[in-house]
């Protein structure tokens, strides 16, 4: 326009402006504002509410406060510009003024400011501004339902959205993003359900948090089920949604699906490879981490933080002592990442776990900032495994003071005062938990079967071929124990007990359960996929092991740490975990 030498008038400029907010081009818009100011439009109100927009949206608010009170005829677009501005800087007390001050407010206004508190977490005054708003849209209703995600309030939330009037793709997005966040997997694979008897289409977003509910899982029938809408709703594999397909292949335990998605990935971001890094590490493919992080510099991506502790887990896991100790001693020089609490915990819990103690100790002497609990409960897995009641009494008590209210911690300290045989001690440790009110966390171990998720626990007898189900756990042990020379391993149940009791309770642990459950309804060739929400204990990875070998199956668990891979009697794991 300019070079076919035409003059601009008050009508261009606000057109260009909200072409440059639309593209966030606010680089350019303020060139625009320098035109505005050369053919004399800078009175205009409508240029005016335009560039205090702009500024707003740009969190430039000194600026457009000053537009702002130039203007000699506010309107509405101007003050909720202003009212938007402060809510995105996390200013709600100026927000609120401004709100206050307005003589006419539309449902933008009011929209805005139950935003501005629902991102801020204060539900309450959310709530009062909700309830007073003379007229509420679907943006209204889309607003406070967000308010209550942000809050992790899922019966709230849940409330909201079966009453709100009208719903589109965001109300259903936000309660999808609401049961992923909560960790209530299976609620959110059943609401997608829901959706698609609907006439919304999902999103990138919608699918964001159900591959993350489907990775939580570990439900891999699922996880291909979801891979096959992505390529039917034809959603653009970016390296958002690129990402998500790796950590839910990863966590579903097949890293190979996990490796084919990443390296069809036409863009990656750091993100992108610490997660494929990550799921290397979770599965012990040590030296497929390592080939990851050599590949990911030389594609140009700076490793951060985060990679450094997804390597360092992978040493951890694969008992790789030298070189966690090594990657930790060079971070600041090579990387320039100063080490965190978090790349300490990882090789403490390595030293611990290799059997030098004398070392982690030192090692935690030797850090810049406070140990936290990650890493005396790193120590103490240490001691447990190397029966050091000595040492373990000592950081089990410090961590009982830290997290006074985790049981883990109690049972932990507990058991290596049950190995050293002191009974005495582990009651009153036990005691001390019951006086505390802290409930002990049940194992739980979930399998899925033709799309549905089944779940135990130890002893269940719940579910209703449980007849069945013992029936058959009782034949794989009768057979390990006759065609082996599988004995339980009762030093596992550390308890003053008979050591008939003591098989009993090892006999019925989750994962077996769930194994044999698997066995009853999976083909002889189909894998039997576990998911433990606790670390698997010795006397069932000894016995899973047991069973792939004589039944020739392949099974494989994720428990609170790791997977293995369970083939031929071997273990992904070689017995480190």
């Amino acid at each position: 326009m300019l070079r076919n030498g035409l003059q601009p008038n008050n009508f261009t400029f606000p057109f260009v402006i909200k072409a440059c907010i639309k593209s966030s081009m606010t680089h350019f818009a303020i060139l625009i504002h320098t035109h505005v100011v050369k053919y004399g439009f800078e009175y205009d109100c409508y240029i005016q509410s335009s560039l205090i927009r702009l500024y707003a949206d740009g969190k430039d608010l000194d600026s457009a406060r000053q537009l702002f009170d130039m203007c000699s005829e506010r309107d509405i677009v101007s003050w909720n510009s202003m009212l938007g501005g402060f809510v995105k800087c996390g200013d709600i007390e100026r927000a609120r003024a401004v709100f206050d001050r307005m003589v006419n407010r539309d449902v933008i206004s009011w929209n805005t400011i139950i935003n501005g508190y629902g991102i801020l977490g204060r539900i309450e005054e959310a709530e009062s501004f909700f309830n007073e708003m003379p007229e509420k849209n679907v943006v209204s209703w889309n607003s406070m339902l967000a308010g209550y995600v942000k809050c992790g309030n899922v019966e709230l939330a849940l409330k909201l959205f079966r009453e709100m009037p009208c719903r589109d793709v965001v109300s259903w997005n936000a309660m999808l993003a609401c049961y992923a966040q909560s960790g209530k997997s299976n609620e959110a694979l059943a609401l997608f359900d829901e959706m698609q008897t609907t006439n919304i289409v999902p999103t990138e977003a919608t699918f964001v948090s159900l591959l993350s509910a489907c990775g939580h899982l570990g439900a891999l029938d699922q996880a291909l089920s979801l891979h096959s809408y992505i390529i039917d709703y034809k959603i653009e594999i970016n390296f958002i949604v690129g990402t998500a397909l790796v950590d839910m292949y990863a966590k579903c335990g097949s890293i190979s699906r996990a490796s084919e998605v990443f390296y069809s990935m036409d863009s990656k971001d750091v993100l992108t490879w610490n997660t494929i890094i990550t799921g290397m590490a979770m599965h012990g493919c040590a030296s497929s981490a390592q080939r990851l992080f050599r590949e990911m510099q030389e594609d140009g991506v700076a490793p951060n933080d985060i990679t450094l502790v997804a390597m360092l887990t992978a040493y951890r896991h694969s008992g790789m002592t030298e070189e966690g100790q090594r990657l930790l001693a060079c971070m600041s020089c090579t990387y320039g990442i100063d080490p965190k609490v978090e790349h300490y915990g990882c090789v403490i819990d390595l030293l611990a776990r290799a059997g030098r103690l004398e070392e982690a100790l030192d090692l935690i002497g030797t850090m810049p900032m406070e140990p936290n609990a990650s890493v005396w409960a790193a120590l103490l897995g240490g001691c447990r495994i190397y029966a050091n009641a000595e040492v373990g009494e000592r950081v089990g008590k410090r961590l009982i003071n830290l997290q006074p209210q985790h049981s883990g911690r109690y049972i932990l300290l507990s058991n290596i005062y049950a190995a050293a045989k002191r009974w005495d001690d582990a009651r009153k440790v036990r005691n001390l938990m019951k006086t505390k009110g802290v409930a002990k966390v049940p194992g739980v171990s979930v399998i899925e079967l033709k799309g549905i998720v089944y779940r135990f626990v130890a002893g269940d007898w719940s579910h209703p071929e449980s007849s069945y189900i013992y029936d058959k756990l009782r034949e794989l042990s009768t057979r390990l124990k006759t065609t082996t020379e599988y004995l339980p391993d009762t030093e596992q149940t550390l308890c003053d007990i008979e050591e008939e009791e003591k098989e009993y309770a090892l006999s019925v642990h989750s994962e077996k359960l769930a194994i044999a459950y698997g066995f009853l309804h999976l083909g002889t060739e189909e894998v039997i996929r576990i998911v433990k929400n606790l670390r698997v204990c010795r006397d069932c990875h000894h016995f899973i092991k047991l069973v792939s070998r004589i039944y020739g199956r392949e099974i494989v668990v994720r428990d609170r740490n790791r997977f293995h891979h369970f083939k031929d009697g071997e273990c992904s794991c070689l017995d480190f975990w």
